[in-house]
């Protein structure tokens, strides 16, 4: 079942323009993942951050694994990569953490979940108990350092980035498809009696003549 399952997310992930993943040997079970932020207003836009993820045999009972290829300049993230989030923790309320059991793994989660709390965590950084000590201070006491010290991870990031593989951005991402200039309304009565002006009762009425008009034929 954790085969059929995963296949089939990959397939979905496989169209989306904000990740781009891979098999590694062809292992359904083991993912490269690489996130791509495309909110123009994070500090990490414009990143290619790649990833790991490795699946349990269980799947999705259990959760997935995941760990950056190269750590981040993060609260939240261990110097080997790896993430202190809740929704990786397995299922269950935790008692020691005080996390509860809908903010952790659970089997309707998947692996979009997953990604998306990722991007989130990026400029939404958690530092109450942080993985990295360092950053969280950092974080809180000089933002501006913090800022430029995630810009060296973004441009760093680019060198992941595969070649002939064309980064997306917000514009082409989110952009809306263009309006077909050429469609046109037939000459019609229909075209008289319902015209963008017309009130939600004159086109009751105008119907209501044409169904009268039918019952006297």
């Amino acid at each position: 079942m954790a085969q059929k399952i995963l296949t089939n997310e990959y397939k979905a992930l496989s169209n989306e323009t904000w990740t781009n993943i891979s098999l590694v040997n062809d292992n359904i079970f083991h993912w490269s993942v690489a996130l791509i932020v495309l909110n123009p207003d994070s500090l990490y836009y414009g990143g290619y951050f790649k990833a790991r993820m490795t699946f349990p045999a269980n799947y999705p009972y259990s959760p997935p694994k995941f760990q950056f290829d190269h750590p981040l300049w993060h609260p939240n993230i261990y110097d080997d990569g790896r993430l202190c989030i809740s929704i990786l923790h397995p299922p269950g309320e935790d008692a020691m953490s005080g996390e509860m059991a809908g903010e952790r793994w659970s089997p309707v989660q998947r692996v979009e979940t997953v990604l998306i709390s990722v991007l989130s965590l990026l400029d939404d950084a958690e530092c109450s108990s942080p993985a990295n000590v360092d950053a969280g201070v950092m974080l809180r006491n000089d933002p501006v350092a913090y800022k430029a010290r995630v810009a060296q991870d973004r441009e760093k990031s680019k060198q992941d980035i595969p070649a002939g593989f064309e980064m997306p951005t917000h514009e082409s991402a989110f952009q809306v498809p263009a309006k077909h200039d050429d469609f046109s309304w037939s000459d019609s009565e229909e075209e008289a009696d319902f015209d963008e002006g017309s009130s939600d009762e004159e086109m009751f009425d105008a119907g209501e003549a044409t169904d009268n008009d039918e019952d006297e034929d």
